[in-house]
Parts: C-alpha cells; sequence; structure tokens
C-alpha cells in the first residue's frame, strides 16, 4: 500500500490497541496510524490518520 487508502478500503491490520470503544491501528506494510473506534462486529471505523505510536495517542 502506498499512500492514504480510499475512504472505503479495507485495511489489513498488524496491530490493533483497544481503549474503551476506541482503537489505535497499524496496517500491514504501512507506517502509519489509524485512530477509530471499534464496532460491536469487531471492525473498526477508522477517522484520523498519525504518522507516529506517539502523536496517535496524542490524538486519542
Amino acid at each position: 500500500m502506498t499512500g492514504r487508502p480510499a475512504q472505503s478500503e479495507q485495511l489489513r491490520p498488524e496491530i490493533v490497541l483497544g481503549f474503551h470503544g476506541l482503537c489505535l491501528v497499524k496496517a500491514v506494510n504501512d507506517e502509519d496510524w489509524y485512530t477509530g473506534s471499534l464496532n460491536e462486529d469487531g471492525s473498526v471505523t477508522c477517522w484520523s490518520i498519525y504518522g507516529s505510536l506517539y502523536e496517535a495517542l496524542g490524538g486519542l
């Protein structure tokens, strides 16, 4: 994957960190971290992208 994923594109997660309904996701072959919400079916709706885990944690 290069560049930003399209709005409806599905990411292949390498790491998912959950925090009471919110989460951080790092996709396979992608250096960015995505913030989002955990859905009841186990899927994630992402809304922000950060260049590092430190920045993403600050964004939560």
